[in-house]
């Protein structure tokens, strides 16, 4: 099975080796049939910090690397890309 690329926004770059990252998702309401707007908050691995707050990268689902963190930072680059 592929593994999941998502792309956010840095919101935390205060732990060690660690990015906080906000992915936000649009989706059409069942119902309402109205587009909502739904982030969530993803802890990502990454070996050298080269990025700050507000800065946009891809995360890839990986195998647990600790209690929060199951996704790694992929180059910062493809995320500026697309």
């Amino acid at each position: 099975m592929p593994k999941r690329i998502l792309q956010g926004v840095v919101v935390s770059d205060k732990q060690d080796k660690t990015l906080v990252v906000k992915v936000e998702r649009r989706f059409t309401h069942p119902l309402l049939k109205k587009t909502v707007r739904r982030s969530k908050n993803y802890h990502a691995h990454v070996e050298n910090k080269t990025h700050k707050v507000g800065d946009t990268v891809s995360i890839e689902e990986t195998k647990p690397i600790s209690k929060l963190k199951r996704w790694i930072v992929v180059d910062g680059a493809l995320a500026a890309k697309s």
